[in-house]
């Protein structure tokens, strides 16, 4: 009896209350999802304390356990995250606090001499209100993650005040980005008329393309240092590969992330004839910072005059300290990356991504005369867009961003095969092959992953899946 009572007052409840507990229902869903695949994950993490047999030639007990330890970590700051965040995102809806913010953004309007008809001043005051909430609630998150996590495995370079200037910095540039680029979609939507979703788009596509073009060259400048790989043979070598592809390389840079952290990482950028490359000086072995602090380390210099050297257990350490790939290396990792360019893998995803925002602004002129959307969260005199912006594509979507999100995954992960066998092709799978394990081996990543929890979550393949195609490649 209790579940058609329960099914009848549901039919019987206004459909603004239904939409608001549907979403607040679906939020709560994909959170317990989550945290079950994350027990899952730490499940592996705390049963597999020895090396399994297969990764017995690769991986060392020492660092095998760092890696557990670090993944344990993780996994637990993630859980206490993720719930807070779901608990904070919950008492907001709760309690009206978007419709509060937005009154309180509509008053501070009406201070500075905007009336009620410059919606997008009040809009972009609501904007910043926002993102200051959030930078500030997550702060302490991230400072735990950054100087307690980070710092006891021995990731995290930064000082306290780098890593708050570094925080101001990333505002300030964003707020400078968000802002104008916010009330300009905001006035295309109000003067578009019945196609203002074809315009909409139209700008955001040239919006994304403009940022991923001056990105490297004058935004990542203001938080690292970029400078030109100096030549020599390393960018020789990466110049020959480039034009041995026909990949249009202008320029390769090194940035110093090794002053933030010594998590490595490659990527290039750049549209048509103008492809710069980018390394993080973490990645080359003959260039980290951090090799250079290991070899002025106590124990590690020769000493002269008839003293005696360093012994044989004193230079294992040290050269198991060294960071970074050799050249050879970094080549493999390179030649995977420009995989993805020959291979077409960046264009495809620019396709999808931009069918994909067309869908959801397609559905979002369908949907935004909707008045039952709005009175579910709060307003029901007015439909501010940015609100409807907000409401759509963050709770109305959500179902369709899960099942998206994960198709991606899907997606992703046969991108990664097929750019490993690309690097294959060039000669590479060997080098590729300790490349990889010297990466999951500086980053601390662990190789045994729950089967549920790397399906849904992981964009890249589990290293021992990666290995054995690898494997089966050399073998051919």
């Amino acid at each position: 009896m209790a579940m058609p009572r329960l099914a009848d007052l549901w039919a019987e409840s206004p459909l603004e209350s239904r939409i608001f507990c549907s979403v607040l229902l679906f939020s709560w869903a994909v959170y317990l999802w989550e945290a079950f695949l994350a027990w899952r994950q730490r499940t592996v993490y705390r049963t597999t304390t020895h090396v399994p047999l297969e990764l017995g030639p690769i991986m060392d007990s020492e660092t095998f356990e760092k890696a557990r330890l670090y993944q344990l970590d993780k996994s637990a700051f993630s859980f206490w995250s993720g719930l807070y965040s779901e608990i904070e995102g919950t008492v907001i809806l709760l309690c009206g606090g978007i419709p509060f913010l937005w009154s309180v953004s509509g008053k501070i309007s009406n201070r500075a001499g905007f009336g009620p008809e410059y919606e997008i001043v009040q809009s972009l005051i609501f904007l910043l209100l926002a993102t200051l909430f959030s930078a500030v609630t997550g702060l302490p998150w991230s400072l735990y993650n950054t100087f307690v996590i980070e710092e006891k495995h021995g990731f995290n370079q930064q000082t306290l005040g780098f890593f708050f200037k570094d925080a101001v910095k990333k505002f300030i540039v964003t707020q400078c980005i968000l802002l104008p680029v916010t009330s300009l979609l905001l006035y295309i939507i109000k003067i578009g008329g019945d196609y203002f979703f074809i315009y909409a788009w139209l700008f955001t596509l040239v919006v994304s393309l403009v940022l991923v073009t001056i990105y490297a060259d004058y935004i990542a400048p203001l938080f690292d240092k970029f400078i030109p790989l100096p030549e020599g043979e390393l960018k020789q070598q990466i110049e020959a590969m480039a034009k041995n592809i026909d990949f249009p390389l202008t320029k390769v840079y090194v940035v110093e992330g090794s002053k933030r952290s010594s998590h490595s990482n490659a990527y290039f950028y750049g549209f048509f004839k103008n492809k710069r490359i980018v390394l993080f000086d973490t990645l080359l072995e003959d260039y980290s910072a951090l090799n250079k602090e290991h070899l002025e380390e106590p124990g590690c210099e020769t000493q002269v005059d008839g003293e005696k050297e360093e012994d044989t257990e004193a230079k294992a350490k040290a050269k198991n300290k060294k960071q970074g790939c050799k050249n050879e290396e970094v080549l493999a990792v390179l030649g995977h990356e420009l995989g993805h360019w020959k291979l077409g893998h960046t264009v495809k995803n620019i396709v999808i991504s931009q069918m994909n925002s067309f869908l959801c602004f397609f559905l979002f002129a369908v949907l935004i005369g909707r008045k039952e959307l709005f009175a579910a969260f709060g307003f029901y005199d007015t439909q501010p867009t940015l609100i409807g912006l907000l409401i759509i594509f963050q709770f109305i979507f959500s179902p369709y961003n899960e099942v998206l999100s994960f198709c991606l995954t899907v997606l992703s992960r046969r991108f990664e095969f097929q750019a490993d066998a690309f690097a294959k092709d060039l000669g590479k799978a060997k080098d590729l092959y300790s490349a990889l394990i010297k990466l999951n081996k500086d980053n601390l990543g662990f190789p045994v992953s729950d089967w549920l929890f790397s399906m849904w979550h992981y964009s890249h393949p589990p290293l021992l899946e990666r290995l054995q195609a690898l494997k089966e490649l050399k073998q051919d």
